[in-house]
């Protein structure tokens, strides 16, 4: 009897740190929005071979309440955390910062708060005035290391892979947009940030 009670104990335990979020934590998703998605997806790489094309920074109120600050849309907004996860049936993680780096959170939803309203950056270009998902992120936390980087940049790339040919769904953005496809320009994706080593992923079960 002892031995059911304590293994009901650690189960529900455990179940609850699960579920825990805390302000300052990232969340990692895959939505479907397509051909745009499906591109992404193909070309990054997440924690545990996931697929992660969207991502957003958590803020609890002093009500217990749980927003999300992100970059969707037409530009930065702050989501109830449950229309958040509404986006996608798929698993979604969680991202928490180490203990030595947490004091980081502050600054980095200061900065959120800060963007409302800026626009999405569908140039994909990095430091235009506008934001995409992970950049915003990027710059946030960046913000909060005083003007230094914490997360890294890396390449782009449009380019189907192992070919020399870009997806048509970026050509015809692109085009769109009236510039150049940013092949090689300097960037960052959710995939890339949930593999950094300063911060620590977990399922995010919710029910």
């Amino acid at each position: 009897m002892k031995n059911i009670l304590f293994f009901l104990l650690f189960s529900i335990t455990t179940f609850a740190q699960k579920n825990t979020l805390k302000s300052g934590d990232l969340l990692f998703i895959n939505i479907d929005c397509g051909e745009m998605c499906d591109a992404i997806n193909a070309v990054t790489q997440g924690y545990k071979g996931n697929d992660f094309n969207h991502m957003g920074l958590v803020v609890a109120t002093a009500k217990n309440e749980y927003y999300v600050y992100e970059a969707i849309g037409k530009e930065v907004v702050k989501t109830p955390l449950d229309t958040f996860l509404s986006y996608t049936q798929k698993p979604v993680y969680v991202g928490s910062l180490k203990k030595k780096y947490r004091y980081f959170s502050e600054k980095a939803i200061q900065f959120c708060e800060e963007q409302l309203g800026v626009p999405y950056d569908s140039d994909f270009l990095y430091d235009n005035g506008k934001y995409y998902c992970s950049e915003l992120i990027y710059d946030a936390f960046k913000f909060a290391n005083n003007n230094q980087p914490f997360f890294k940049l890396f390449p782009m790339t449009y380019k189907e892979p192992n070919a020399n040919t870009f997806f048509p769904v970026w050509v015809t953005h692109f085009k769109k947009q009236g510039i150049e496809i940013p092949e090689g320009k300097l960037g960052c994706n959710p995939g890339g940030m949930s593999l950094d080593k300063k911060i620590k992923l977990r399922l995010y079960i919710n029910k």
